[in-house]
């Protein structure tokens, strides 16, 4: 027996899905071997990279699964869902008077003389906002039962509109849940089929607009995820892993599978959180007093700072901005999470002509699909790859170790297509593209360190 359960604790795995690969590591806990694979991401069906970077482990290691002891895996799933619109049909049970919190925010404007400032549109049209009668006061007493014949008629609607979850915040529940329990009991008898995301749950803290658009993430995730998840799940125990599965958290912790079903707006930032995490445990063992971890990946690059061992935290960040890199333009999320700032530069970051006539590169990405021009995917477009791969610093016989080889002359193509335009070669648009990505990352490293009161020279990257 003892045999047996120290067989089946042999590996430890985690698993990255960025936006352009997925990343796998495997500790073997018997001789201390590490082992590294990497795949191109599925967007559609994230798992099926999974399932393909295991396959590959398991060819070295035909007891990988079923001797792991645990898997942890990182996902940006969430944000993406987020990002392209694909979340839930979703509708806002919420205290009568309180409809328009979403639309009516902190009216702060995140661009003060912008005349066409815009903002992302809530993630709850009007129609599927509804008030009901129903009033708790802020030291918890209830001063106006919940109106339950109110609240069947709010549930008549989003049965007829459809809808497939439904937040409930109402006022001050943090203090006192009683009224969104019994909304919940309701709904839940009238719409079985529909998920519910309960703010005292979610977020039992105050402010009403954070703690209300924070649950209507949770609501609006809430099915894509627990479908991925499921699925994610399945597939592993039908590979022969019967250990559990853990995602990690975007405070840098982890959780079960069921309660990252239950709570998905908990995983939002999981993949940048583990990268600070690893920085931060290294950090601490060689006595680093002051870092700064930084995270380029394919589409982003990532930045957070770490003092004496403990990495910068806040519980105020936004996804889903109009305006990628502007604070205000986006939907806030109150959750605890690593202060990440963050640029559009990656490996898969495209080089453009801007409207003023210049080489501009990204925000946009060209991610796994296609990819840059040099996989031979089907990308045409310039990226910082194409430019590493032209400028010599990728070897394309020996991109990740040999197994996928990258193609120079459509590297070139790509850089030629902008070259032409600025009456560039494709070598000099590459060493533009260089200098411009590298300058823009030290800008928002200077920046972002000064503005915390550190000066960069004194840390350690």
């Amino acid at each position: 027996m003892l045999d047996e359960r120290v067989a089946s604790d042999k590996y430890r795995i985690g698993i990255d899905i960025g936006g352009t690969f997925t990343d796998f590591t495997v500790t073997d806990q018997s001789s201390g071997r590490i082992r590294i694979e990497k795949t191109l991401t599925t967007p559609e069906r994230p798992e099926l990279a999974v399932y393909t970077g295991l396959e590959k482990l398991a060819a070295a290691l035909p007891d990988l699964l079923p001797a792991a002891h645990d898997i942890i895996h990182a996902t940006t799933l969430v944000t993406n869902v987020i990002l392209e619109g694909k979340g839930s049909k979703t509708g806002l049970l919420t205290t009568k008077g309180f409809a328009d919190i979403l639309e009516i925010a902190r009216e702060v404007r995140y661009t003060v003389f912008d005349m066409f400032i815009r903002f992302p549109p809530p993630l709850v049209p009007r129609r599927l906002r509804v008030g009901v009668s129903e009033r708790t006061l802020s030291d918890g007493s209830v001063i106006e039962t919940l109106d339950e014949p109110e609240v069947r008629a709010a549930a008549a609607l989003f049965r007829r509109e459809g809808v497939k979850a439904v937040a409930i915040c109402f006022l001050h529940s943090y203090r006192n849940s009683e009224n969104e329990r019994r909304a919940a009991e309701i709904l839940r008898a009238e719409l079985p089929e529909v998920d519910l995301s309960l703010s005292h749950e979610v977020l039992p803290e105050p402010k009403e607009f954070e703690r209300t658009s924070t649950t209507v993430i949770d609501a609006y995730v809430k099915r894509v995820a627990s479908a991925y998840i499921e699925r994610l799940d399945g597939g592993l125990k039908s590979r022969g892993f019967a250990r559990s599965l853990f995602l990690m958290l975007s405070n840098g912790g982890t959780a079960t599978v069921e309660t990252a079903k239950r709570f998905p707006v908990q995983i939002l930032e999981s993949g940048p959180a583990a990268g600070v995490e690893a920085v931060a445990f290294f950090g601490r063992l060689i006595g680093l007093d002051t870092m700064l971890a930084f995270d380029m990946g394919g589409t982003t690059a990532k930045l957070c700072i770490i003092e004496n061992g403990q990495a910068a935290r806040t519980r105020a960040f936004e996804v889903g901005r109009v305006h990628r890199f502007k604070a205000g333009s986006g939907y806030p999320v109150s959750l605890p999470v690593y202060d990440l700032l963050e640029i559009g530069a990656g490996g898969g970051s495209i080089a453009r002509i801007s409207s003023l006539g210049l080489l501009q590169v990204g925000p946009e990405s060209a991610a796994s699909d296609p990819g840059p021009a040099c996989y031979g995917l089907g990308g045409e477009q310039p990226t910082v790859t194409d430019a590493d791969l032209v400028l010599g610093y990728l070897d394309a016989s020996h991109f990740l170790g040999g197994r996928m080889r990258l193609d120079r002359d459509l590297a070139l193509s790509a850089l030629a297509s902008v070259g032409a335009r600025l009456g560039m070669e494709p070598e000099e648009v590459a060493v533009g593209v260089f200098r411009i990505i590298n300058s823009q990352m030290a800008d928002l490293i200077r920046k972002s360190t000064i503005e915390q009161g550190h000066d960069p020279r004194d840390c350690v990257l």
